[in-house]
């Protein structure tokens, strides 16, 4: 297993709010899913946005390094620096991103981005790849998510994707489709309905496409929701592109993506208050260690405790939640002050993002700490007499600035972020 080898250490040992990952959990949650595209027959290409570690993609993709879609150029060249090749920047294409991709296309067997618009096609037309060289390219499609891609029903689909097969540095990879919709369902049922209906429009387009005489080898479309509700029209397909199920949370519980024990991540927090005038206790987890996200979604607001039904997080600032009753009352004594408390999260990809580093479990045992990448590009910072390179964000954990040799113009986080 990769990653910093923590010193034997207890949950309780941790500082809080500190985000937990179960490892059983999470290696269960990632075999499940390569069995799954195994038995439809396609290829999994995991999307690595929820928790953007090496050692999260190695599960992913069951120790190949091969077959990642990213959201952002960062993380494409995290994982290429780490050995992992087929990568999809999974993000509209634009010319400002050119000299990135150059270099990654350069450097990896397989690299791909994708595509929405003729100005994108028309820039990798103009710039030439590097030596020996294609650009890898797959058309994005909107079959009813509208956030990014062509429209399923339109010839401009079928326009883009000629002009990528005849142009002589371009290699048509096939249609992808993001199907995010189905975060708009409130019950299996409508999750099944935009599976299918995504399914059928996509085809249409792949066939009108190969009626040009354009081969589309890869046929792609992904959401967790999507791909956790199996179905024979998937084995049409050749490739799903799921991402949260690594983790999971309690929104895709309540889309019956998964159970409430497949959720591999909490965030341990503490109680720091008593109140009884208002029998509310104080947690030291605000929105900046969980995120707003899902608020009013339930009766215990935006999340779950684990193993506590009747607790609700009333309401957060940035430090603090404020936790109450589901009905009835609290006995705060069940609840002392220094208690632990472990919060499911709404959103898994959203609350692991604030977080620096993730604490691996092994039932009460802290066995790793994985970093993931943060940000969106490489900062160099100069110096008077010296060159750092750094990503804001993942500096090892424990890692102290000499404040006696920056310069006045650097403050004193060393990160340039403070006033």
């Amino acid at each position: 297993m990769e990653g910093h080898k923590s010193s034997v250490r207890r949950v309780g040992d941790l500082d809080t709010p500190a985000l937990l990952i179960d490892l059983a959990k999470m290696r269960d949650n990632c075999t499940k899913t390569l069995a799954q595209c195994t038995e439809l027959g396609v290829t999994l290409r995991a999307q690595t946005k929820t928790h953007k570690t090496i050692e999260g993609a190695v599960l992913q993709t069951g120790g190949t390094r091969r077959g990642l879609v990213t959201s952002t150029l960062r993380e494409c060249e995290f994982y290429a620096d780490h050995g992992f090749d087929d990568i999809l920047f999974g993000f509209p294409f634009i010319a400002h991103h050119m000299t990135r991709v150059a270099q990654l296309t350069k450097r990896l067997e397989k690299f791909h981005v994708f595509v929405d618009s003729q100005v994108a096609v028309d820039a990798l037309v103009a710039n030439s790849p590097p030596p020996g060289k294609m650009w890898s390219v797959f058309l994005a499609v909107n079959c009813g998510y509208n956030r990014e891609g062509i429209r399923w029903d339109s010839a401009d689909g079928e326009d883009l994707a000629s002009q990528m097969h005849k142009a002589s540095t371009v290699t048509f990879a096939g249609v992808y489709v993001h199907c995010g919709n189905t975060y708009r369902a409130t019950q299996a049922g409508d999750v099944k309905q935009v599976r299918d209906e995504t399914i059928e429009r996509l085809l249409d387009l792949v066939g009108r496409i190969r009626g040009r005489g354009v081969p589309c080898p890869v046929v792609g479309i992904g959401s967790t929701p999507t791909c956790s509700h199996p179905s024979p029209s998937m084995k049409r397909l050749t490739e799903l592109h799921p991402g949260n199920y690594i983790f999971y949370d309690v929104q895709q519980m309540t889309l019956g993506s998964c159970k409430q024990d497949d959720i591999a991540c909490c965030v341990a927090t503490r109680v720091v208050g008593h109140y009884p005038d208002r029998n509310q206790l104080l947690i030291d987890c605000g929105f900046t260690g969980l995120t707003k996200q899902g608020m009013a979604q339930l009766p215990s607001g935006c999340c779950i405790f684990r193993d506590q039904p009747n607790l609700k997080l009333e309401k957060m600032t940035q430090e603090i939640g404020n936790v109450s009753a589901v009905k009835d009352s609290l006995n705060l004594e069940e609840f002392p002050v220094g208690s632990m408390l472990f919060i499911l999260p709404w959103h898994s990809c959203a609350t692991a993002a604030l977080y620096p580093v993730y604490h691996v479990v092994e039932g009460d045992a802290v066995v790793a700490e994985w970093r993931p990448t943060r940000g969106w590009l490489l900062v160099k910072l100069d110096w008077p007499d010296t060159a750092v390179w750094t990503t804001l964000t993942t500096m090892p954990a424990g890692f102290v600035w000499d404040e006696q040799s920056l310069p006045d113009t650097i403050c004193s986080c060393g990160r340039g972020l403070c006033d």
